[in-house]
């Protein structure tokens, strides 16, 4: 047995074993997962895994020029040339893995397919239909250094951050060239896109060429972004952020949460950033099904588009989600994750969810950022 077939077999021998130890034993089920995936306080330098060469195809998850699972697309719903769009996506993929490491080997096969099914498909397709999806692979951080913060899990983020910098300056320099771009994330992904934006991007001459900055499902607020740049407040608006954390009416944040900076007892959802995906506001109000363009979930058998499958409001930091409809059924690790995330906690869905509104608002605001631009110096942008 190869190493990597054992580790997802041991891998999803620990979810299982935990889900059956929940079932019995839920009020004990976070502390178990916690404790059988925390790396420890000790981080080890001399165990972190090689770094990726961002010149190397392996070494990203999407390119225009391979195929990959980001290019995936329902027939209604084509994305276009990946060679020829006019714009392109950085893309930070979430975490995509669970064990008891500080950092994960960015080229396991493991950890490539959970990326590709976890993420290129299910989350960086939303952008093919504008743009040129691009999507580094990185050392990702064990997700102890999120919920349970320590020396050892900053030490653990700065490998993963050290790497998307590097992916993002062989993007400009080789990939982009000087073109406009969207930046997006979910999770750990929005997590590290968010300190590169901040650190990276605003201030620099890439500010000018960005379209916007999708940073999805992290704990964004908007003391986070700097100056310079605000959330989107309109449908049209560009050089702006969309952010939003998908929950239940009846969630109660738990273990498998983002810290919060509060401090204990706090309520980690507080003064996050919220932006609509079905009114493309800020405002409290709430966006009725009518304006829902269509969940999609493309890893559950035969995808169809689900119109009209949920309600929005953001209320206090969080995006109160009401569905109106059963998320498919899809693998079994999937299942049990949605589930272990806590009743209400949409945030593995949060991308499919409001796919189709997602995917339809970046072309918008790709569009109006080219007419700007055309009209600003008479030219649009090319490869």
């Amino acid at each position: 047995m190869s190493r990597p077939n054992a580790r997802r077999i041991l891998t999803a021998g620990v979810l299982l074993f935990v889900a059956s130890a929940a079932l019995l034993l839920p009020s004990c089920a976070p502390r178990l997962v916690t404790t059988l995936l925390d790396p420890g306080s000790h981080f080890d330098h001399g165990e972190t895994p090689p770094a990726p060469d961002y010149d190397s195809p392996h070494a990203w998850a999407a390119l225009p020029l391979m195929a990959d699972a980001a290019d995936a697309a329902l027939t209604q719903h084509p994305g276009i040339d990946q060679l020829t769009a006019p714009v392109d996506v950085f893309f930070v993929h979430p975490t995509t893995w669970m064990g008891r490491r500080w950092n994960v080997p960015f080229d396991s096969d493991a950890v490539i397919e959970s990326t590709a099914r976890g993420s290129m498909l299910i989350q960086a397709s939303v952008f093919n239909g504008c743009c040129a999806v691009h999507a580094p692979r990185y050392r990702q951080a064990n997700g102890m250094a999120f919920i349970d913060p320590r020396p050892a899990g900053d030490s653990a983020l700065a490998v993963a951050y050290v790497d998307v910098v590097r992916a993002f300056d062989t993007f400009e320099a080789r990939g982009n060239r000087g073109r406009p771009f969207i930046l997006a994330g979910h999770s750990q992904g929005t997590v590290l896109a968010t300190r590169l934006l901040r650190e990276r991007i605003i201030g620099s001459p890439a500010e000018e060429r960005l379209v916007a900055a999708y940073l999805v499902g992290g704990p964004l607020a908007g003391r986070d972004l700097g100056a310079g740049l605000e959330l989107c407040e309109a449908a049209d608006d560009v050089a702006c952020v969309v952010a939003f954390n998908a929950r239940g009416p009846g969630y109660s944040p738990h273990r498998f949460e983002f810290a919060g900076d509060a401090g204990p007892g706090a309520d980690p959802m507080a003064g996050r950033a919220c932006v609509n995906p079905l009114s493309w506001t800020t405002d409290t109000a709430t966006a009725p099904a009518s304006l829902h363009r269509g969940a999609v979930f493309l890893d559950a058998g035969e995808p169809r588009v689900l119109p009209e499958f949920a309600t929005a409001a953001c209320r206090d930091g969080t995006l109160e989600v009401r569905l109106l409809g059963d998320v498919p059924r899809r693998r079994a690790v999937d299942r049990i994750l949605l589930w272990f995330m806590g009743d209400g906690n949409y945030h593995s869905i949060e991308y499919q969810l409001f796919y189709l509104n997602l995917r339809e608002d970046a072309s918008r605001r790709v569009q109006r950022f080219l007419s700007r631009e055309s009209v600003a110096d008479g030219t649009t942008s090319s490869r």
